[in-house]
């Protein structure tokens, strides 16, 4: 991430309250993701918790980087 990108996000986290949820909702997933990643020996449903975590991860990702896109096209 350059500096650019990490200042917008800095700003978004201050200025957006949907980006500053979206982000925190992130941070909780990675959280969730690191716990089961951790595991020597997974079972099965932790394996398809990680798969869907990973999806609502992406769409996560996908929604914050849609408004950073829409403040700079409007700033």
């Amino acid at each position: 991430m350059n500096v650019q990108t990490q200042d917008l996000k800095a700003v978004l986290l201050q200025s957006n309250e949907e980006f500053h949820q979206l982000a925190d909702q992130h941070h909780e997933l990675e959280d969730r993701l690191k716990q089961l990643l951790s595991k020597p020996h997974p079972a099965e449903p932790d394996l398809l918790e990680e798969a869907e975590l990973k999806k609502r991860k992406l769409a996560l990702k996908d929604r914050m980087e849609a408004i950073a896109r829409d403040y700079q096209a409007h700033h």
